[in-house]
């Protein structure tokens, strides 16, 4: 786990689908640098328990931990009406996603309706409701996309088109908001050691960091210092953009 580098002490921030992965690396790093954090999860309670303990420990005393399924709209809205009423936000991270991978022609309803919902009309709502308080700091949002939604990965136009879109809509919004003071930014990772990615066959894994640059896969914590990078004040002037941290994949 590298050093934080950042000082977010008096900052809150929210983290969608930080129990694990790469949204559990940003709930960490962000404690460490003496933010605030309330994070969503949506099965996961013991990996959001232990998380919250951490922190705990690491002398990080305001961390809350939310139940939310991205994929039931009464969630979604609840989260909604909770970020709305928040006082104080300074930084937005929509990280919460959902892989369900086949083939177009063998493709479900329910596999392309449940990814866009956890990945993209969950930002919608969630972004929405932010809006104000975030005005309010003149904060931060981040959007987590991925490299799928930029050169589209085979059995997964439900991920790449959710990705994309998340992609459109970062670049959209932060036209809109930016009078307000608000950056809007996203992250598009590669292959990063996450259960995500665990889930892919070892000789597929394979085929695909040879053709990384890098030779090798990225890991939670380099993309949450990207994340946090874009949050900082060291990011000041910029908005509209995706970083692309893959390793060199594209």
């Amino acid at each position: 786990m590298t050093d934080c580098k950042w000082d977010f002490s008096g900052k809150v921030a929210l983290v969608t689908g930080g129990s694990r992965g790469i949204g559990r690396a940003c709930v960490q790093q962000l404690a460490r640098a003496g933010a605030e954090v309330i994070f969503t999860y949506a099965s996961h309670e013991q990996a959001a328990y232990e998380l919250v303990e951490e922190c705990y420990r690491n002398g990080s005393a305001k961390i809350t931990a939310i139940r939310a399924n991205f994929r039931e709209q009464a969630d979604r809205e609840r989260l909604a009406e909770r970020i709305a009423q928040q006082s104080h936000l300074h930084f937005l991270i929509h990280n919460a996603g959902l892989l369900s991978d086949a083939p177009l022609y063998k493709m479900t309803d329910t596999q392309w309706e449940e990814v866009l919902q956890v990945n993209l009309d969950s930002f919608f709502g969630i972004a929405k409701a932010a809006i104000r308080p975030l005005s309010r700091s003149q904060g931060s949002i981040v959007s987590v996309a991925s490299v799928a939604g930029m050169a589209g990965g085979i059995g997964q136009v439900n991920y790449s088109a959710a990705k994309a879109g998340m992609i459109g809509f970062t670049k959209a919004l932060a036209r809109e908001v930016g009078g307000l003071g608000i950056r809007v930014n996203a992250v598009a990772p590669g292959y990063v050691e996450t259960e995500m990615v665990s889930a892919i066959p070892e000789e597929k894994k394979k085929k695909r960091y040879a053709a990384n640059a890098l030779k090798r896969i990225g890991q939670a914590d380099e993309i949450a210092a990207a994340i946090l990078f874009l949050l900082s004040e060291q990011a000041s002037f910029i908005t509209a953009q995706v970083l692309v941290a893959d390793g060199g994949l594209l």
